[in-house]
């Protein structure tokens, strides 16, 4: 079977932008110290994480408001 040149995500489906992100994050860590670039993810998981909480409670408040019409 012959291999394709575009990454496949978790799901097997083909997005071709994973190459791109793989690049843009080689750049970022060339030109950071490891120390620096691990606060800058740690950062990012933080936010990832207050924006799924803050997703999730929309929804819940959301979903609260149309029952009560």
């Amino acid at each position: 079977m012959a291999k394709t040149s575009e990454k496949r995500s978790n799901s097997g489906v083909n997005f071709g932008f994973e190459a791109t992100h793989w690049s843009a994050a080689g750049k970022l860590r060339g030109h950071m110290d490891a120390t620096e670039y691990k606060h800058v993810v740690l950062g990012l998981i933080f936010l990832k994480y207050i924006s799924d909480a803050f997703e999730e409670q929309h929804a819940a408040l959301a979903n609260m408001f149309l029952i009560l019409l």
